[in-house]
């Protein structure tokens, strides 16, 4: 018996003796290696541009008295503009953890590169490279202690951490449980390995949202026909009501810290003056969902919330089967006179429940009965 060819050289070799099977295996080998190698270059040339963005940033700021003056708006002045010109991912955080990143990492290995993977407007040919995604360079970022960050680095790059390794690993306080270990050997070694939750497809890589935003593509690719159906239903629902609703947006997405959350409907009520932040639960409702929208709702309170508007309102409709619930997120109103006022203004919660479980009825109907999703 032969030596087993492995899956490549089959495809590569064209052999007769090929079954479907090590066609199929090969051709999905090449797919896998090409989304990794895909999703490796993105990553590497999307690091480096920040890396140049927060150079470009503090040599500004550090060029002369007037421009030390000046430098303190810079930033905001500069994701303004990026913004108009280029869409989401130069907010004012984004850009300062860029200049973090070129003062934390200020002289990395420098590769000749070539022109179609560096701007021309960009270092003449050259190119910073950085061994880590942008995502692991921004978790390394908030970790306070530069001895604590050089050893999570060391780690991850021995080891070959995904960002979801290094997030655990630093959540855990992985570097402090070492250096108190009397067994650092042993600690290292376990340290590795890694757990079930820590692998990432190349796909999650490629749809990160950092990279998204980088490439100023969408993020709603994990919505399923039902919870878009729904979603796109309550829209509408709502807005007929009457015209105290004004739509502002789906799938608003915010940023706590280096974790991303998005919120389902974002709606704005005229009477009220306040936003209505709608999330959907196809599962049964959960305390971390209620903790979820307070989080939501704060987010908003502190960022969305103009001077002369009401705190924002959580609404929180869940789809369970052969179930409705819609509970308003209201405790944290400070005036108990406004948030009665609140509830007499809204839809009532039973009101949105028996819509809910109306439309989840029929739609379910519909997609299991292979119509599907027009």
């Amino acid at each position: 018996m032969g030596k087993k060819r492995t899956p490549t050289e089959l495809v590569s070799t064209g052999a007769d003796d090929a079954t479907y099977d090590d066609v199929l295996a090969a051709v999905s080998g090449l797919l896998e290696s090409a989304r990794h190698a895909a999703a490796r270059a993105v990553n590497s040339i999307m690091t480096a541009t920040y890396w140049e963005i927060g150079k470009r940033i503090v040599n500004f700021e550090q060029a002369g008295k007037n421009r030390a003056v000046y430098g303190a708006r810079l930033v905001e002045r500069l994701s303004a503009d990026l913004t108009r010109r280029f869409g989401r991912g130069f907010g004012v955080v984004n850009l300062t953890q860029m200049r973090k990143f070129y003062q934390t990492w200020p002289k990395p290995e420098i590769v000749q590169t070539t022109s179609e993977e560096l701007s021309r407007d960009a270092r003449a040919g050259f190119l910073p490279r950085f061994p880590l995604s942008w995502s692991h360079y921004v978790r390394l970022l908030s970790v306070e202690k530069p001895e604590g960050r050089a050893f999570y680095e060391t780690e991850a790059l021995r080891g070959g951490w995904t960002v979801r390794q290094l997030d655990r690993q630093i959540g855990t306080q992985f570097y402090e449980r070492t250096l108190l270990s009397s067994k650092k050997a042993a600690m290292l070694s376990k340290g590795q390995k890694a757990a079930p939750e820590d692998g990432m497809t190349p796909e999650e890589k490629i749809k990160d949202p950092f990279v998204l935003e980088f490439l100023d593509l969408k993020d709603e690719y994990s919505e399923n026909d039902l919870e878009e159906a729904l979603i796109r239903h309550l829209e509408t629902f709502l807005l007929e009501l009457g015209d105290d609703f004004t739509f502002v947006g789906r799938q608003r997405r915010l940023r706590v810290d280096d974790e991303w959350f998005r919120v389902d409907l974002v709606f704005f009520h005229r009477r009220l003056r306040c936003l209505i932040l709608i999330d959907l639960k196809l599962n049964k409702l959960t305390a971390g969902d209620i903790g979820q929208m307070n989080l939501y709702v704060n987010y908003a309170r502190a960022h969305w919330t103009h001077e002369d508007e009401n705190p924002p309102v959580g609404l929180i409709l869940c789809a369970e089967h052969r179930m409705g619930v819609a509970r308003y997120a209201l405790e944290g109103l400070a005036s108990k006179v406004l948030a009665a006022e609140y509830r007499t203004a809204l839809p009532s919660e039973k009101t949105l429940a028996k819509e809910l479980e109306r439309t989840r009825k029929a739609l379910e109907g519909r997609l299991h009965g292979g119509s599907g999703r027009k």
